[in-house]
Order: C-alpha cells, then sequence, then structure tokens
C-alpha cells in the first residue's frame, strides 16, 4: 500500500473519529439539557398544560426561539469566550461540543415538546381520573406515549448535529468539515473532498435507518 493511500485513511479515519465524538457527546448532552426543557414547556403552556404558567412558558420559549434562530457558525464564534471557559480551549473536537450541545439543545426541547403535545388528551384524563400526579403523567404516561415520537425528533437532531459538526471544521472544529476545507478546498485535494462528503452522507443514512427502524418497531409494539 502507498504512502499517499496511508496518509489519505489516516487523515479521513481520525476526521470520521472526531465527527462521531462531536455527535455523540453533543447529543448525549444536548438531550440531558433539552429533555427537562421540554417537558417544562409542554407542561406550562397555558392551553394543554398540566401546570400552566404563562410567565414561565413565555420566556422559556423566547430564550429557545432566540438561540434556534442564531446561524450556527455564529453561534459557535459567539460561544469562544464561554467555551474557553468550559474546555479551556475555542478550537478542536472537544471545544466542538460546546456550542453543538447549545445549538441543539433548544431543537431537542422542541421535539419533546411537541411530541409531548401530540398524546392523546384522553389518556391523560384518564391516569387523572385514576389519581395520578403531575410527575407519574409524565414518567408513565406522556414519555413512554410520546416515546415514537421522541425517537424520530433525535435521530432527526443527530442528523443535523453531523451537519453542524462538519460546520464546525470551518472554524478549527475539527472532523470531516475540518478535511474537507483544509485539504479539499485549500489544497485542491478532490479526493478528500469527495471522501468527507461520501461517510457524512453514509453516516446520515445510517442514522435515518436505524432511528426510523426503531420508531417503527416501538410504535409496533403498543
Amino acid at each position: 500500500m502507498s504512502t499517499q493511500i496511508v496518509n489519505y485513511l489516516s487523515v479521513i479515519g481520525t476526521a470520521t473519529w472526531q465527527t462521531l465524538v462531536m455527535v455523540f457527546f453533543s447529543t448525549l448532552f444536548s438531550m440531558i439539557l433539552g429533555i427537562p426543557l421540554g417537558i417544562l414547556l409542554c407542561t406550562t403552556d397555558t392551553s394543554s398544560g398540566l401546570k400552566p404558567n404563562k410567565p414561565v412558558n413565555q420566556v422559556l420559549s423566547v430564550v429557545i426561539n432566540i438561540l434556534r434562530a442564531i446561524p450556527f457558525v455564529i453561534l459557535v464564534i459567539l460561544l469562544f469566550p464561554f467555551t474557553r471557559l468550559v474546555v479551556h480551549t475555542a478550537i478542536g473536537t472537544k471545544a466542538s461540543i460546546v456550542p453543538l450541545t447549545i445549538a441543539a439543545a433548544p431543537f431537542v426541547a422542541r421535539v419533546i415538546e411537541s411530541s409531548l403535545k401530540e398524546v392523546d388528551a384522553g389518556v391523560i384524563q384518564a391516569a387523572r381520573a385514576m389519581g395520578s400526579s403531575n410527575r407519574q403523567i409524565i414518567f408513565k404516561v406522556l414519555l413512554p406515549e410520546a416515546l415514537p415520537s421522541i425517537v424520530n425528533g433525535v435521530t432527526l437532531t443527530i442528523i443535523n448535529l453531523i451537519g453542524y459538526s462538519a460546520m464546525a471544521g470551518t472554524v478549527g472544529g475539527g472532523g470531516l468539515g475540518d478535511v474537507a476545507i483544509r485539504y479539499g478546498y485549500q489544497r485542491y485535494r478532490v479526493e478528500y473532498m469527495f471522501g468527507s462528503v461520501a461517510i457524512i452522507l453514509i453516516l446520515v443514512e445510517v442514522i435515518q435507518l436505524i432511528g426510523t427502524r426503531i420508531s417503527n418497531k416501538m410504535q409496533a409494539n403498543r
């Protein structure tokens, strides 16, 4: 095997691993942040919430909408000081996890909110009639009933994060986006550009396939 091929595989392999690390941890952390926010949005809704609270709901909605409206590349730059504070650097794979998490958490919150609101109101009323508390309704009725929809939403979140991780490469975030920019665009190495794009497409297809199968299986087992 020639040195060029070895170098190519090494660069692409390292970049793929960096992308997987960024996507995995940002998905995990965004869910840790986004799920409670989504539950809070749903339960404080003034029209159908278990515990309506208009001020809390409106403030939370505005903050989430603002974060979702900021383009990711701009968000990365805006978060440089915060990223340095958290991980002591603003560039690299580890640093990219911070803006990726903050970009994805509002999306997860909206996914959870919409999924919970899709649950049949009759199921909630039946749970109330049996004396269930709000906490029991959330964790034993709403979340289990909304799980297939939540899985679909999480799948979309992961796919979005794959795209965001590629954009993070433009500002020193590492991963496949970084390889596509540094090698494919700046050095005119087309094979690196095609390789990066191909792997991103494969990752998206695999994640979508897995997410759809899991959601369909949950739906069928109800």
